[in-house]
């Protein structure tokens, strides 16, 4: 088989560690795609995507199209002449892109599939409680992450875990997948499978403010669980409420206290270095969190300088 020419799409730094094992390992990135710039911050900086940083670092060629489907694009595309596409954590591809190049354009998603197609998979996967998680390569096809599958590789949630060290630790895992997939179609020897769904199949919803929101009506082990598969990013939250103010918390660690009480839930109940949440089944204590205008603190730095009333509670 000729040598292969891969044309690498990603944006975020998950696809960073990836895009890193190629090279590492002496394949030919002929040209990287990834998110256009744009102005972040409070100063609105131009802000650079982690992957077009890395290509920036490495002199690899690199486009950043905003539409996929933009002829000049296009033409800039083909004369990159590559024979194969990966794709991780990028957009969604019009036909014309994916069906280019002649060994097809595979996806590693974080996921083990038919589970968990879409946005973010990482932190439902952690959201919904699963004890188990993996990554899947597949050939790219007219939907979202519905293509027939390659390879997968599966690893065991740790009990406290978070989303943000899950994600490093898929990283790793999804480089070694996207090494034994080459390998595969370098031999020739690509044996597929197609998924097929089920009324249990779980989705990885788009984050947004609204899905994270602590409720705290909810039960110890799922607020717990929200807390740590959006942390470190984006973070789950909620309001404070305390002597007639009213503001927002980002919650990055909590630490599950099951006991019986009479207080109402939501009750905020502190003692010197400790603060906790009445819920049903016992109380919430926040490790770490973030008050407004604030950098993240521990509960006992908060503590430090601010006194809650016995009136305060979580909302």
């Amino acid at each position: 088989m000729e040598k292969l020419r891969i044309v690498f799409m990603g944006t975020p730094e998950f696809a960073v560690g990836i895009l890193d094992t190629l090279l590492k390992n002496n394949y030919t990135i002929v040209g990287v795609i990834t998110a256009a710039d744009k102005p972040a911050g409070r100063g609105q900086k131009v802000k650079y995507s982690a992957v077009k940083e890395y290509a920036l670092k490495n002199n690899l060629k690199t486009l950043q199209p905003t539409n996929l489907k933009d002829e000049n694009f296009i033409e800039e595309l083909r004369k990159l002449n590559a024979n194969l596409q990966i794709v991780v954590a990028f957009r969604m591809l019009p036909k014309v892109v994916w069906e280019m190049p002649e060994l097809g354009t595979f996806n590693l998603h974080a996921s083990l599939l038919p589970n968990y197609r879409g946005a973010a998979p990482i932190n439902w996967a952690i959201i919904n409680g699963e004890t188990q998680t993996g990554v899947t390569t597949f050939f790219i096809d007219d939907k979202i992450d519905t293509g027939a599958m390659i390879l997968s590789n599966s690893t065991v949630i740790e009990k406290d875990e978070n989303a943000g060290e899950l994600h490093d630790r898929l990283m790793h895992l999804g480089s070694k997948t996207v090494l034994d997939t080459l390998q595969l179609i370098e031999a020739d020897n690509v044996k597929t499978t197609l998924q097929e769904d089920d009324n249990e199949t779980k989705t990885a919803f788009k984050l947004n403010k609204e899905n994270c929101k602590i409720d705290w009506n909810q039960p110890l082990e799922k607020i717990h669980n929200l807390i740590r598969g959006l942390s470190p990013y984006p973070a789950a939250w909620c309001y404070f409420q305390d002597l007639e103010k009213e503001y927002t918390v980002k919650i990055y660690e909590s630490k599950i206290e099951y006991a019986e009480h009479s207080n109402p839930i939501g009750s905020i109940v502190c003692s010197k270095k400790e603060i906790r949440v009445a819920a049903q089944n016992g109380y919430l204590l926040l490790l770490n969190l973030q008050l407004p205008g604030k950098k993240r603190m521990k509960a006992s730095e908060i503590l430090n300088g601010l006194i809650f009333s016995e009136n305060a509670k979580a909302l």
